[in-house]
Order: structure tokens, then sequence, then C-alpha cells
């Protein structure tokens, strides 16, 4: 550049968008009650079906409630989006799997498994033959590292044995999936 700063880009054309794009079937009931309400805010509707979820997600319990008496409420989705949110990928899956693993879709479930089973993520912290899996344990540099991999197996593209080692005890051979580490 010839001494002229470049301008940058105030939203209009840049390349990351406030928000994603999502299409939603309504019935024709609910579309003209949506726009009603959408006029109402004085928005468009999809700022109002936007503002909707917002609200929804401030009552939707993120966990069963506990029966003992006098116990706290459960946290709502809202309350735990902090905690769940990530801009990485593989951060948002482990933290869901790590605080909420009932939340998982079926594909979730098996490539955390095959996560859960793989002690190059994890930090050395063993208890009953196993990887303490706990967020302060998880590696999340080496998930991210092999994060393409271990959706590729999770998927059936890539085989199990693709997947990194470890070294335990000095030796460098990974036990299979499911098995229990040794001392």
């Amino acid at each position: 550049m010839t001494g002229q700063k470049k301008k940058m880009s105030s939203g209009r054309g840049s390349k990351l968008p406030r928000s994603q794009t999502v299409t939603v079937r309504l019935d024709p009931k609910l579309r003209y009650l949506a726009e009603l309400g959408a006029r109402c805010h004085r928005r468009t509707l999809s700022s109002f079906i936007e503002w909707a979820i917002e609200q929804s997600l401030r009552n939707l319990v993120a966990a069963e409630p506990d029966e003992e008496y006098g116990a706290p409420p459960p946290p709502t989705l809202a309350s735990e989006a902090e905690e769940l949110w990530d801009v990485d990928a593989a951060d948002r899956m482990a933290k869901l799997a790590l605080r909420y693993p009932k939340l998982l879709t079926h594909g979730e479930q098996v490539l955390w498994k095959l996560i859960r089973e793989n002690g190059y993520v994890w930090r050395r912290h063993m208890s009953r033959h196993r990887w303490d899996i706990t967020e302060e344990n998880l590696n999340f540099i080496r998930l991210r590292e092999k994060w393409a991999l271990f959706q590729s197996v999770a998927r059936g593209e890539a085989d199990v044995s693709s997947l990194p080692t470890w070294d335990y005890n000095g030796t460098a051979a990974k036990p299979a999936i499911g098995q229990d580490i040794p001392f």
C-alpha cells in the first residue's frame, strides 16, 4: 500500500457473518402469528424468531431435575451457554459430552467413545485403570489437532488403527478400544 491505510470492512460484505441462516418450516397459522408477534415487537420475522428461541432457552432445562428436597433448580440451556459454547467444534463437542452426555446424538456418542478411550488426548491422571474423564484432564490442543481424524473414524471413513497411539509405562503399544489400561 502506498501510504494509505486499508479501510476495515464494517460488516457489509465482510467474511464473518453476524449470524447463520437456518431454514425453518412453519405451518401457515404459526407463521402468521409469528409475523404478528414480530410486528408487536417492531422486528423482522427472522429477528423475532431469534428472540423467541433465546426466550425459550431461558426456560429449557439442560438436565433432569434433582428429586432431592431443597436442591437448587437445574440449569437452563441459556444459563449454561457460556460453558457449552466455543468457536472450535472439537471443544464444543467435548464440553457438551462432559457436562450433558444425554444430549449427544448417536453419531456424537460414537465420536465421544473414540475420544474417551484414546489416551493421546488425555493427561495421565488415572483411576481404576482408566483415564479420568474430566475437562481438566482433556488435552484440548491434541483433540483439535486430530479432530478431523476422530470424525473420519467415527463416520467409518477411516480405520480405528489410524488414530494416534500413546505411551504408557514406557511402552508404545496402545490397548484395544474398550480395553482397560494396565498400571
